[in-house]
């Protein structure tokens, strides 16, 4: 049972409470998506989610308010067992900022059963942050799943060099972070990783070119 006071009203209550305009405004400054936030801190917000771990009830409700820190805490609160794929995907959907996009993978896709099936899969998708949350998934399992095989990893490379000359600022950015994780996996990847991302420099596009840059800074110095 939900322990007492942990409903939909009580938690809102509680985001309210903590809301910051300063805090909102240096949200804005980070590109976050902030016409209906809160400014509630993500230290706050994990403090509130240790006291409603895994409601999976709680957190479809906070979804549906459309406030930005509520999805964030549902994303914190989710019990990856019990998410059916649909919810995940009707999550995605509505996702409309960069932050939201990867608490939602690496608070919950990265942990499904299916999760490296959608990340092939949004990363083909068309919707900036949809495509954004195939990359974000990718570097998130590759952090995460240490049972991970190379194969598993490498395979990601092909979505990766597919969407390199992508322009927006957001799906560089986690092409990017997808490929800097593999490569710190282990050395063997870190080759890898870099045989792709010079490949990737070859391209005639200034996203590919920042992407390879961006990732060789990284990778060439360990």
């Amino acid at each position: 049972m939900r322990k007492r006071g942990h409903t939909p009203q009580s938690v809102l209550k509680r985001l309210r409470h903590y809301a910051s305009a300063s805090n909102r405004e240096g949200m804005k400054r980070f590109g976050i998506n902030t016409g209906n936030a809160l400014g509630v801190p993500v230290t706050r917000l994990r403090i509130i989610a240790r006291d409603t771990p895994g409601d999976h009830c709680l957190a479809l409700q906070l979804w549906v308010t459309g406030i930005h820190e509520a999805r964030l805490l549902a994303t914190m609160i989710e019990d990856p067992y019990k998410t059916k794929e649909k919810q995940l995907d009707r999550w995605l959907k509505t996702v409309d900022s960069w932050d939201l996009c990867d608490q939602l993978c690496l608070n919950v896709a990265s942990k499904m059963p299916f999760a490296y099936r959608k990340a092939f899969e949004w990363s083909e998708r068309e919707p900036e942050f949809q495509k954004r949350a195939g990359f974000a998934l990718m570097a998130a399992l590759a952090v995460r799943d240490k049972q991970a095989e190379d194969y598993q990893m490498e395979a990601f490379f092909t979505p990766i060099l597919n969407e390199c000359t992508d322009e927006r600022n957001y799906v560089k950015k986690a092409v990017s972070w997808a490929l800097r994780q593999i490569g710190k996996r282990n050395e063997h990847l870190r080759k890898k990783a870099i045989e792709v991302a010079k490949k990737i420099g070859e391209k005639e596009s200034p996203a590919a070119k920042w992407i390879a840059s961006d990732a060789l800074r990284e990778l060439s110095q360990h």
